[in-house]
């Protein structure tokens, strides 16, 4: 396992940079194993299906101060037999970025796997030319349910000695999901697409509301460790500190106060507004509904068109 780094780097990851190496792996994946009825087309029915395979690629992003913050990524030409990147490839690629995004510099490179390999270090040697302390992004694309982390590990070059010669190694480091408005919308439009299968609305209110439940869970969970730390400050088990204190102070202050005269005020003016609107949609539909019935009685039971009744004079 590779040691944990000590540079006191700041890092922020953007929702982006992941959508694009899932993307990245999807497709390569998809195109490495055909669906079986074109394998069975081409090859006769003898398929060599490849489970994982790695892709590559290139981070984007800015370094203010200590700060690194991760905005982008592209694709990488990755030839396995020498182990070299095609650097006419992204020369090209890092020109056209910098004409859309000027202030972007290439940060580090991106890959999938289990872990970080030694053949990695390669890669990220041929990156120092352009970035004198890379960055590596991996992607575990195996899904493991247990884990509720994010699969993303971030990985820095550390210069350590091992065995009286100097060495550079891989040591993971942590970092933060940071989003903008824009990139809030596309994320939360992505995760509400409708099924292939088209959906009943039914299943879509039902995949919202389990999405609902799952953020009040999450926030009941945080809610109750700053609790459990706070208790333990209180108790003396725990040294206090300041800094840790002005944080969860400020947090609290952003969680909507349930004992409130205000936010009651609020809360039973929306739930009126809600039922309003709600006994507002009842009677349009009612009211629509005996329309249609009262037409459909004027056409059965007209005096003029009934049977056996008198016809109007011609």
């Amino acid at each position: 396992m590779a040691p944990s780094s000590s540079s006191g780097l700041t890092f922020k990851l953007h929702p982006l940079v992941i959508v694009n190496i899932s993307d990245h792996y999807t497709r390569v994946k998809t195109q490495l194993n055909p669906p079986p009825s074109v394998c069975a087309t081409e090859n006769n029915g003898e398929a060599m299906l490849q489970p994982n395979p790695r892709v590559y690629g290139c981070v984007i992003g800015v370094q203010r101060g200590r700060t690194v913050e991760i905005f982008n990524s592209f694709e990488l030409l990755f030839d396995p037999s020498s182990e070299t990147l095609d650097r006419s490839f992204l020369e090209k690629k890092q020109e056209l970025y910098k004409k859309v995004f000027p202030d972007f510099y290439v940060l580090g490179w991106y890959s999938t796997g289990n872990d970080a390999e030694e053949s990695d270090m390669l890669i990220h040697k041929a990156l120092m030319d352009i970035n004198e302390s890379p960055v590596y992004v991996l992607l575990n694309p195996a899904i493991n349910h247990a884990h509720k982390d994010l699969p993303v590990t971030i990985y820095e070059s550390e210069l350590h000695v091992i065995d009286g010669i100097p060495q550079l190694i891989f040591a993971h480091t942590s970092y933060t999901i940071e989003t903008v408005e824009a990139e809030r919308i596309s994320v939360d439009h992505v995760a509400h697409l409708k099924p292939s299968d088209g959906g009943s609305a039914a299943t879509q209110l039902a995949a919202h509301l389990t999405g609902i439940h799952s953020a009040i869970k999450m926030l009941n969970s945080r809610i109750r460790v700053l609790h459990q730390y706070l208790a333990a400050m209180q108790k003396g088990d725990i040294p206090c500190e300041n800094s840790l204190l002005r944080q969860v102070s400020s947090l609290l202050r952003r969680l909507p106060a349930m004992e409130s005269e205000r936010f009651q005020d609020n809360f039973l003016m929306e739930y009126n507004d809600k039922l309003l609107v709600t006994y507002l949609a009842m009677i349009t539909n009612c009211t629509s509904t005996m329309n249609e019935m009262v037409d459909k009685f004027n056409i059965a039971y007209d005096r003029n068109t009934r049977r056996g009744g008198r016809t109007a004079f011609m």
